[in-house]
């Protein structure tokens, strides 16, 4: 057994885990888990192709590529963390809805101005923090 077998080995184990999860769990938060295990899946298959078993050197552009890559990804979970905390924010504001003493629920207002919120139901919630 050879070390790109090894790894070949390892990456599909990893990419199969991760689909597996990213099909059975439903939280974004778990969903993301699995999509990163899938692409660690991928860089250990970049690197088992990247071994050549004459013995010379490997191949340095799958390395480069496996580089790129994990760079790319952090910046793409960054990015998914963030709307996933703003997603469960606005779910729970949603959720706590505060209702009026006649049982009614209060008329959503922007938090800019104060003033009714203009989008019918109040789908207009989700608001960039400089605005």
């Amino acid at each position: 057994m050879t070390a790109a077998f090894l790894y070949g080995a390892a990456g599909l184990l990893l990419f199969s885990l991760g689909l597996w999860s990213l099909l059975v769990h439903e939280p974004l938060l778990r969903k993301l888990i699995a999509f990163n295990i899938m692409g660690s899946g991928v860089f250990h298959l970049f690197i088992a192709v990247a071994h050549r078993s004459d013995g010379s050197t490997p191949d340095p552009v799958p390395h480069a590529l496996v580089l790129t890559g994990i760079v790319v990804a952090v910046s793409a979970t960054a990015l998914a963390l963030a709307l996933n905390s703003r997603l469960e924010e606005a779910d729970k504001k949603a959720s706590s809805s505060k209702t009026t003493p006649t049982g009614a629920p209060e008329p959503s207002t922007t938090a800019r101005t104060g003033l009714p919120d203009p989008s019918p139901n109040g789908a207009n919630r989700l608001r960039w923090p400089s605005q």
